[in-house]
């Protein structure tokens, strides 16, 4: 059954924590006022999808549309930044206070109950066997293209698998698992609200992502994590395609499929997260200012 955004916002609330909400709780952690959850809790409880406070079976049915399927890992790349370390680790595999950098993706994947994970590999693709130790679900998409062509070479591999799918750049330190959800509404693309960035950034109106650029004011600052519900997912995979055997397709970053070079094609939302929740270390310098053991 369909559900509108109010609904979808309850429910995957009360299907997240599970426990009996009150409609001031509900109306502390939605936003809406406490009229507009009167108003769609009653409509909840007419369709059986709550009861009591809590969500019943029919409730956690009629989210499974909206529910995280999978993880798509891009990890073929060199992460030539952060030479010295890279030249003998691959950049997701290097450890941050004893922990590899992608196992933060990876659990928080597992705590969101996304248990279908694929990682795109190609530089030292070999070490990447390690994870199955601790992650024996796994699954590699191998990229030969990895030293000729940008990242989009590893979507193009992953191209079917991007419906009710996340997209992961493999190299961001995740210090706040609670941002990776396990349902959405829509389409989406985590940012953190800024007010002047030198770095990838969006322009947003009424939520929707306009442009993607690099520095600004007043705009939100890419964070490589991104969201694709069923239909989008499907359009990706021909998109994708598209742009990579189109000129100077190789040099693109695939994420500009949907928000530049094939933009009319969707209306990606902004999801909102803070500096604290996520960071992406870019170079050695900045490993060793946040593990000083680097630093000898």
């Amino acid at each position: 059954m369909n559900i509108t955004r109010k609904q979808f916002d309850i429910l995957a609330n009360l299907a997240t924590d599970k426990t009996s909400k009150t409609q001031r709780e509900l109306e502390s952690i939605t936003g809406y006022s406490l009229g507009t959850i009167n108003k769609v809790v009653n409509e909840l409880n007419e369709a059986g999808l709550i009861k009591d406070g809590m969500i019943t079976d029919k409730g956690i049915e009629a989210l499974e549309p909206y529910r995280a399927k999978r993880a798509v890992f891009i990890a073929a790349g060199f992460g030539s930044r952060m030479v010295p370390i890279t030249l003998n680790t691959p950049k997701p595999l290097v450890r941050v206070h004893g922990k590899r950098i992608i196992d933060s993706l990876i659990d928080a994947c597992l705590e969101a109950e996304i248990n279908e994970i694929y990682i795109a590999r190609g530089y030292l693709a070999e070490q990447f066997d390690q994870l199955l130790y601790k992650y024996p679900m796994i699954k590699f998409l191998e990229n030969p293209m990895y030293n000729e062509a940008n990242n989009i070479s590893s979507a193009l591999l992953a191209s079917s698998l991007l419906s009710n799918s996340y997209v992961f750049e493999a190299d961001l330190l995740l210090s706040n698992p609670k941002i990776i959800k396990k349902y959405h509404y829509t389409s989406d693309f985590l940012a953190i609200k800024k007010d002047r960035t030198d770095d990838w950034c969006f322009v947003v109106k009424d939520g929707i992502i306009k442009e993607e650029k690099v520095g600004g004011e007043d705009c939100w600052q890419m964070v490589g994590i991104s969201y694709w519900n069923e239909e989008d997912g499907k359009k990706l995979s021909k998109d994708i395609a598209e742009v990579y055997e189109g000129p100077g397709g190789k040099e693109r970053y695939w994420e500009q499929v949907p928000l530049v070079y094939k933009k009319e094609n969707y209306a990606v939302e902004v999801a909102e997260c803070k500096e604290e929740d996520i960071v992406e270390i870019d170079t050695f310098r900045e490993l060793k200012q946040i593990d000083k053991s680097y630093d000898v």
